[in-house]
């Protein structure tokens, strides 16, 4: 075990490899910041996310494609942390909690991060401490040592390259989203809601960014809706920091949600954002910035008003912005993951003399 001043942090994201999402992105920036600061920092994940990680950090493969319960894969981590005694062992998602909480005592103190909304947290329950990332997930937890750290959004990278990244149309209003082509993030509700705005639609132009499963539902979607002119499926794009300035609006039209990083984003850059009411936007937005529900008619609704008025719409969210741009960076995240840890491993010092 290391000193004080220096820890030994293993991150394990257990994902399958198949995708780069938000709790991928939130495990990078965090690895990343706690390198810098001079902590021995290694993550445990899946072999494809090698090269996704900062220099300084340490990667080590492990078969998280296995199911949780299998026994290979609990061989391999437990093999892991045998040789890297960590100080903290800090599991992301549900999968990788549970995993965790049957390492004993192979770490000194085992953290887990609550990334989503689930209807069980017993993955939860044998760890020392839980981050939720939002107030909503706070809330939900029963666990006795919980703490809310919100995502953070690495700016100053960002800024890096700031004229490159894919272009908006010219002469429209700009309407973007961002996220997985995947079913939870409600991109066929937001295509249909898009058919539903009629003729505000002719003036304005809806670009979605990612890759996912759904792609070619999707395009489907857009082709038998004839919104080819109207809709761009723009694919995935690294550095989104450019389009925000250019946007006019973020649309959120997620089934559920932990803390969408296009929302920190979007406000951390200026670009005001309408959402269906899931976890993060219900918490920093104004009321009158989210759908009564999910339905598609609840989406076209709000979309129509706020395009109407998007001065109103930018004004509405000043607020919000401010907080995201003192609270919802990395260096924030990593400030507070960090004084958690020293504040874990006191306690645990503390109870063993």
């Amino acid at each position: 075990m290391t000193s004080c001043s220096q820890l030994t942090i293993a991150l394990l994201v257990a994902t399958p490899g198949t995708t780069w999402g938000g709790m991928e992105q939130h495990t990078a920036d965090l690895a990343g910041a706690l390198a810098v600061r001079g902590h021995r920092v290694h993550v445990l994940g899946h072999k494809a996310y090698r090269d996704k990680f900062p220099a300084g950090v340490q990667f080590h493969p492990l078969p998280v494609q296995l199911g949780r319960r299998n026994l290979w894969l609990q061989l391999a981590l437990r093999r892991r942390l045998r040789e890297l005694l960590p100080d903290i062992l800090h599991a992301q998602g549900n999968k990788a909690a549970q995993l965790a909480g049957k390492t004993g005592k192979l770490a000194r103190v085992r953290v887990g991060t609550v990334h989503g909304t689930k209807s069980s947290h017993k993955a939860f329950d044998r760890l020392d401490e839980i981050v939720a990332v939002s107030p909503r997930i706070l809330g939900s937890l029963r666990h006795p040592h919980k703490h809310l750290i919100y995502n953070g959004v690495d700016s100053e990278r960002k800024k890096i390259n700031s004229d490159d990244g894919p272009n908006l149309p010219a002469g429209v209003t700009n309407v973007i989203a961002a996220g997985r082509l995947e079913p939870v993030k409600g991109f066929d509700a937001l295509i249909r809601a898009w058919a539903q705005l009629g003729p505000a639609r002719d003036t304005c132009h809806l670009t979605i960014f990612g890759e996912g499963s759904q792609r070619p539902q999707l395009e489907q979607l857009i082709r038998k809706s004839e919104l080819d002119h109207s809709i761009t499926l723009a694919g995935f794009s690294q550095n989104l920091a450019p389009v925000y300035g250019k946007a006019d609006m973020t649309v959120i039209s997620s089934e559920r949600e932990g803390f969408p990083y296009v929302l920190a984003e979007s406000l951390i850059y200026g670009c005001p954002v309408v959402s269906t009411p899931v976890s993060g936007p219900r918490d920093l937005l104004p009321p009158s910035s989210l759908s009564k529900g999910h339905q598609d008619r609840d989406l076209a609704n709000l979309m129509a008003r706020a395009i109407a008025n998007l001065e109103t719409l930018k004004q509405s969210q000043r607020t919000a912005m401010a907080f995201a741009r003192e609270n919802l960076t990395v260096t924030a995240m990593a400030d507070q993951t960090e004084a958690l840890y020293r504040k874990a491993l006191d306690e645990r010092r503390a109870t063993q003399r």
